[in-house]
């Protein structure tokens, strides 16, 4: 076992308590030491303790209370690989109702996001996952922020217009299983702002930040060729439906392959992801939220993966919200929170 592997930390925050973050953890985490030991890995759980504790109905801990009166770096240091948890302080004693939306369950989602951000600063995480949370309870708290990928870039120093959003499918198991990866340009903006926001800059962005996504997953190089979605339909006919393609997204495209980024654009997206399905694309980039994750849900729904390009830690979350009509029945699907853990372990180790 390499020493960078006996190092690697990863985090779970779990988000709105009262969703199904302590179910997710207590059903995906609950390895035995011996599994966190032959991965190398020592993982820190950060949030309130009692919904955590109410979700293991009655089975055993599976990990270590650490002490928030000590330095994590330094606990974390000094002990081997296994399951650690965490509660920011002023979380204990605050009611969580599960099942339901409140502002306790925000304070809760911010607070174990700062101390995420705190802990990536130093050095002490490497990737992070995240579990829902609920935006209405997390403003409410008093963190203005509409999710978890603007809280993270402003935290971490990347600014909302550094970092990319992207989804996933699960990593194939086996070859010839359909995958689509998918950037946006733009995220959840109405669909009449679109155009002002599709700018050079902001594809550019998105490129490399998919091509360096590939690279790190060792699908990059001349088989990872990224495709990119023209804005119009039929990618706007050499200007006939909209000057968009030709005047912005192509020249980015030719921007993106001087500097030796292997894309070919813009594309017509109907035809895009019927080739991107079959392989022929490693990646997509979409210019807005419908055009790239209509596609990708049909093919992924429950088991995607959202992940935040750019930041300088790791960041994987489930694609799916807090699910309280799901809490304490049992019935959740494990497919995206598990596929989500198993791309930051692939990512950070």
């Amino acid at each position: 076992m390499s020493k960078a592997n006996e190092q690697r930390t990863l985090a779970v925050t779990l988000g709105d308590p009262c969703g199904l973050g302590p179910e997710l953890a207590v059903r995906v985490l609950a390895d035995t030491p011996q599994a966190y030991r032959e991965r190398g890995e020592r993982l820190l759980i950060i949030g309130p303790l009692a919904p955590l504790v109410h979700a293991l109905e009655g089975r055993p801990r599976f990990f270590e209370i650490l002490n928030d009166a000590a330095p994590l770096a330094e606990q974390l240091a000094s002990r081997a690989p296994g399951a650690y948890f965490i509660e920011p302080k002023g979380l204990g004693g605050l009611d969580y109702p599960p099942g339901a939306a409140a502002t306790a369950g925000g304070l809760a989602a911010g607070r174990s996001l700062e101390l995420a951000v705190r802990l990536a600063k130093a050095g002490v995480i490497q990737g992070l996952v995240t579990c829902p949370l609920n935006k209405a309870s997390l403003q409410e708290a008093g963190f203005a922020f509409p999710g978890h990928t603007e809280f993270l870039a402003e935290g971490l120093g990347v600014g909302r217009d550094g970092v990319t959003m992207h989804l996933c499918g699960p990593m194939p198991e086996e070859k010839g299983q359909p995958v689509l990866r998918v950037s946006l340009v733009t995220t959840h903006p109405r669909l009449a702002d679109v155009p002002r926001l599709v700018t050079r800059e902001r594809i550019l962005r998105s490129i490399r930040h998919t091509a360096e996504f590939l690279d790190r997953l060792g699908l990059g190089g001349p088989a990872g060729t990224i495709g990119v979605c023209g804005l119009n339909p039929h990618a706007g006919e050499s200007g006939r439906i909209g000057r968009e393609d030709v005047e912005v997204v192509e020249p980015a495209v030719a921007e993106a392959r001087a500097a030796g980024v292997n894309v070919e654009g813009p594309i017509p997206a109907d035809t895009l992801f019927h080739f991107a399905a079959r392989g022929r694309y490693a990646a997509v980039v979409a210019m807005y939220h419908d055009q790239g994750l209509g596609p990708l849900k049909l093919l992924h729904f429950g088991e995607a993966v959202n992940v935040t390009l750019g930041l300088p830690i790791i960041r994987t979350s489930p694609d799916h919200g807090t699910g309280y009509d799901l809490v304490g029945t049992g019935k959740a699907k494990l497919t995206s929170f598990v596929a989500a853990l198993d791309l930051a372990r692939r990512m950070v180790g």
